[in-house]
């Protein structure tokens, strides 16, 4: 069976895990890392992989959502971008960094309509071993978490979730795809 990205309950592990009781949204998503991922591969540079440089069709998603919010009043992808940079604060893309440790890195942005947190999170898979190696084999999870605090935001969350699980389960697939040691680190060797 193929490797790809299944549902999971959001991870009790995670640095999230006392936001998921309120929220209007909390869910998770996991891949298994390929054998060859390094033993001592980060959160960090795993979300770098492929948060930076979405696929095109996702840029052209996010240019769909730039022009139905605009309207309203939501920052546009170019408007994050601009203030991320011009903050200095530690970003990807449009993601804002609020922690990393080796094991979970989180991104959020904090607004007047919700809250959105996005967390990177690798652990171990229970009762499996690398097949190269006596390590446990490993897998990543993203999980997301959003807080409502108005119609706006509850709105705005309608109009995005249809496409939601898509984007995830396939920036999920990318970055085991791209990361050091996935398919495409693999191929250039």
């Amino acid at each position: 069976m193929p490797n790809a990205p299944r549902r999971v309950s959001p991870p009790a592990d995670s640095v999230l895990a006392a936001d998921y009781g309120a929220a209007h949204l909390a869910d998770a998503f996991a891949i298994a890392l390929p054998d060859g991922v390094p033993s001592d591969a980060d959160a960090l540079t795993l979300a770098r992989s492929v948060l930076a440089h979405p696929p095109r069709w996702m840029r052209a998603l996010l240019a769909i959502r730039d022009a139905l919010v605009k309207p309203f009043g939501l920052k546009t992808t170019a408007a994050m971008r601009e203030h991320l940079a011009r903050s200095g604060v530690a970003h990807v893309d449009i993601f804002r960094l609020l922690s990393a440790r080796p094991q979970e890195a989180v991104f959020g942005e904090m607004d007047r309509h919700l809250d959105f947190k996005l967390s990177i999170l690798l652990r171990p898979v229970e009762g499996f071993s690398s097949s190269s190696s006596s390590s446990p084999r490993r897998e990543v999870v993203a999980t997301t978490v959003v807080h409502c605090h108005n119609v706006l935001g509850r709105a705005y969350l309608a109009l995005i979730l249809p496409g939601h699980v898509l984007v995830v389960r396939s920036l999920l697939a990318e970055a085991v795809r791209r990361y050091p040691g996935g398919a495409e680190d693999r191929a250039q060797r």
